[in-house]
């Protein structure tokens, strides 16, 4: 368990170090950021390589962003507006990750959602991802444009950029990108294989009523979809809706939802 802050800055290499062996991200690509609490917020620098930081890099902002603590030679990502955006919409969230993961980006620059369901793990921890419209780096456009998605969604690809996920803490956040990273490289494949098949509406309902049974964290179209009908949206088995009524998902038995949530706990690995 993190207990101060250097060991929240060390875990922050950590990652970085993940993500960097993984090929989520090249050279000096991608950032991470943590929150402290509500005007205090750790960041991985701009310029370097998120695979090999040590703790003496990682910056302190506030809220808007402005420095609070640097080592010299060391300043916030120009990227850091885009995290501090998802702080203020979704206080729930305490840390976020940006990489550029090949397959996820190699959607993002096809402009293809990741709506699909063809996997239980993608649909119950993931969710849909859309599409947030391209926005020049470094400038508010990414921010602006990533915002209406930031209530319903906890992972987002960003046009012809990469990805952006977040979640409670940065472990969890890391696994959103990892999990996003992995959904995207099986429906690529899949597609090559001459398509996948996808779930019906009601293995979809169920899906989505083990989600709701394990009471997990943060957002997903289950419950509200900014999308219903479009394409940044899949089926969502009903939970959706069409109207502003959300449709409710069949009833099934404790023993039955018991049973399916085990079996999903258990290929999660939780």
């Amino acid at each position: 368990m993190i207990k101060n802050e250097y060991e929240l800055k060390q875990q922050i290499c950590e990652i970085g170090k993940r993500i960097y062996n993984r090929n989520m991200v090249a050279a000096n690509d991608g950032n991470i950021s943590v929150k402290l609490n509500d005007n205090e917020f750790l960041c991985t620098p701009t310029g370097v390589s998120k695979g090999f930081m040590t703790p003496e890099y990682i910056c302190k902002v506030d809220a808007q962003g402005n420095v609070i603590q640097a080592n010299k030679g060391f300043k916030p990502s120009s990227e850091i507006k885009m995290h501090m955006r998802v702080y203020q919409k979704r206080p729930d969230v305490g840390a976020v990750v940006h990489a550029h993961p090949t397959f996820a980006t190699a959607f993002a620059i096809a402009g293809i959602p990741l709506t699909q369901p063809i996997m239980p793990e993608a649909v119950i921890a993931l969710g849909c991802v859309p599409i947030a419209e391209y926005g020049t780096p470094s400038t508010m456009e990414i921010p602006d444009n990533v915002e209406k998605y930031l209530p319903y969604y906890d992972a987002v690809l960003l046009e012809s950029h990469g990805a952006l996920a977040y979640s409670t803490d940065l472990l969890a956040a890391y696994h959103k990108m990892e999990s996003l990273e992995f959904y995207a490289e099986l429906l690529y494949k899949s597609r090559a294989l001459g398509g996948p098949k996808e779930f019906d509406k009601n293995t979809i309902e169920k899906l989505y009523e083990i989600r709701r049974q394990m009471g997990l964290p943060g957002k997903h179209p289950a419950d509200l979809c900014a999308n219903k009908g479009g394409t940044n949206c899949h089926n969502c088995g009903g939970g959706c809706g069409t109207g502003s009524v959300s449709a409710q998902p069949k009833e099934m038995s404790p023993e039955v939802v018991a049973e399916i949530t085990k079996q999903v706990l258990a290929q999660l690995g939780m």
